[in-house]
């Protein structure tokens, strides 16, 4: 990194906890911290139980079939490893805006502007993948109702809902996700008794679907791996948990706590829900038509199994783009506060909340509802695909990062660090490999490798804006007369 990179890579975040210091409140002005632990792992499980397990995880069982299951644990370790980079420099450093903010002082001003700037455009992606599912949601009732109407209706609501304080929001989120997780432990113990001991007229069906139907790698270990391409998505919105340290009540115990938690609570999420699914259904035969878990439950014929599902699945995808908006507000208001985003988005509203970003956030996002309009049915696919290259440039910046925290701090500071990234380096080089190979994977899948255009295309943009940006900062200002 040259120099000129290097400049001003001291923080000009206001809500900036001092370095190493205890917990301390947002200054005034700032961001405040109205965020409990239960908030923390609620909002990333809200971001990450969404479209990718409950729509999205249909594509992926059709490539891998059954052993969709060994992906998502492989997917999820490296997920792990990721989030446990993050949290040592959350720990050390609690601040909104993490991955901006620790690549902007550890690596440079170019690598903080990318950083903010490439993860707000990821969870702009992520955010129309959610509406775009949500109208088809809505379909399972009112299938007269176009798919752009409900998505500009929920749009509309999650935004007033993002313009309150920081604690209202914290707790509008932790009912949502909390109607998605028990939904998914009902689901996961109704399986169970389908499977071993049937329902009604439905018998026990065991658990040789998981074998019978050409196996359990019935297109090889290629299917797996192509099928870790949609499973990294799902776990796309874990990271949120380094967004919410600038607003945590006590950031030094709540996240390491909610990254400990979450991972693992997702992990039994995705593969206890799939693997149910798998035992109950011939992998074979589950569609694309909706949520696979809907239409499964509609088959067994279990009475109104089917409609709360759906009331769950369209409540995943609502929580997932709240989570979202949150997260991007913040974003941009870390950004603005960097001087790496117009002055506009550092405002705040009364409630503390970046009501300049979120709106701004919005409003882009509203191209979902065009899209929904023009491309019905194609959005979601179109999306994704643009979400997981974005996902996989903050990964690795969040990696990267990491290790030049490390070097940054030095070896003395090192070992105070409550929360530490485990197997260092070589924990670091296997992420980056995985990752490699993921975006090596997309190169095979159709409905991905157009990402592979837009990604170099976004990190051109970047580079040219940050480059005029830099530019106009060191004209001289106009001599008055």
């Amino acid at each position: 990194m040259s120099t000129e990179a290097r400049e001003g890579t001291a923080s000009a975040d206001p809500s900036v906890a001092p370095t190493g210091g205890e917990d301390a409140p947002t200054t005034e002005g700032g961001l405040r911290r109205g965020l409990k632990n239960r908030h923390i792992q609620m909002i990333a499980l809200g971001g990450a139980i969404g479209t990718g397990l409950f729509y999205g995880s249909a594509s992926s069982i059709g490539m891998a079939g059954p052993s969709i299951t060994l992906a998502y644990l492989i997917g999820g370790a490296v997920i792990f490893l990721i989030m446990r980079a993050l949290g040592e420099m959350s720990w050390h450093t609690p601040v909104s805006g993490a991955f901006s903010h620790y690549a902007f002082t550890n690596w440079g001003r170019f690598a903080g502007f990318f950083s903010g700037w490439n993860y707000w455009f990821n969870y702009i992606a992520v955010s129309m993948a959610e509406l775009a599912v949500v109208g088809i949601y809505v379909n399972f009732w009112l299938p007269d109702v176009p798919t752009w109407v409900s998505a500009a209706i929920f749009l509309l609501i999650v935004t007033c809902v993002n313009l309150v304080s920081v604690k209202a929001y914290g707790e509008f989120e932790f009912w949502f996700a909390i109607v998605k997780v028990v939904a998914i432990i009902a689901m996961i113990a109704l399986g169970a008794v389908i499977v071993f001991f049937g329902v009604g007229q439905t018998s026990s069906t065991g658990i040789s679907n998981l074998w019978e139907h050409g196996g359990y790698f019935p297109n090889g270990l290629w299917g797996m791996a192509t099928a870790l391409v949609v499973v990294m998505f799902s776990f796309g919105g874990v990271e949120l948990i380094g967004i919410t340290a600038g607003e945590a009540e006590n950031p030094r115990r709540s996240i390491p706590k909610a990254i400990n938690q979450v991972v693992y609570r997702i992990l039994i999420f995705y593969v206890g829900a799939i693997l149910v699914m798998l035992c109950i259904f011939p992998w074979d035969q589950i569609g694309e038509g909706g949520s696979p878990f809907v239409i499964i439950f509609d088959n067994i014929g279990i009475a109104g199994a089917a409609a709360l599902l759906n009331v769950v699945v369209l409540t995943a995808a609502v929580s997932a783009y709240n989570s979202g908006l949150y997260s991007n507000g913040r974003m941009l208001y870390s950004l603005a506060q960097q001087g790496n985003a117009p002055k506009y988005l550092g405002k705040l509203n009364r409630n503390g909340s970046p009501m300049a970003g979120v709106l701004t956030s919005s409003a882009v996002t509203a191209l979902a509802v065009v899209l929904n309009f023009l491309v019905p049915g194609k959005v979601f696919l179109y999306t994704m695909a643009v979400a997981l290259i974005a996902g996989v440039f903050n990964w690795t910046m969040v990696v990267i990062t990491q290790m030049k925290f490390r070097k940054r701090i030095g070896a003395a500071e090192v070992e105070k660090l409550g929360f530490k990234m485990p197997f260092y380096p070589v924990s670091n080089y296997i992420v980056l490999v995985f990752l490699a190979g993921v975006v090596v994977l997309m190169a095979f899948l159709p409905d991905f490798r157009y990402a592979l255009y837009v990604g170099p295309v976004w990190v051109g943009i970047l580079y040219v804006a940050f480059r005029f940006k830099t530019r106009s900062e060191r004209r001289p200002a106009p001599v008055e007369s």
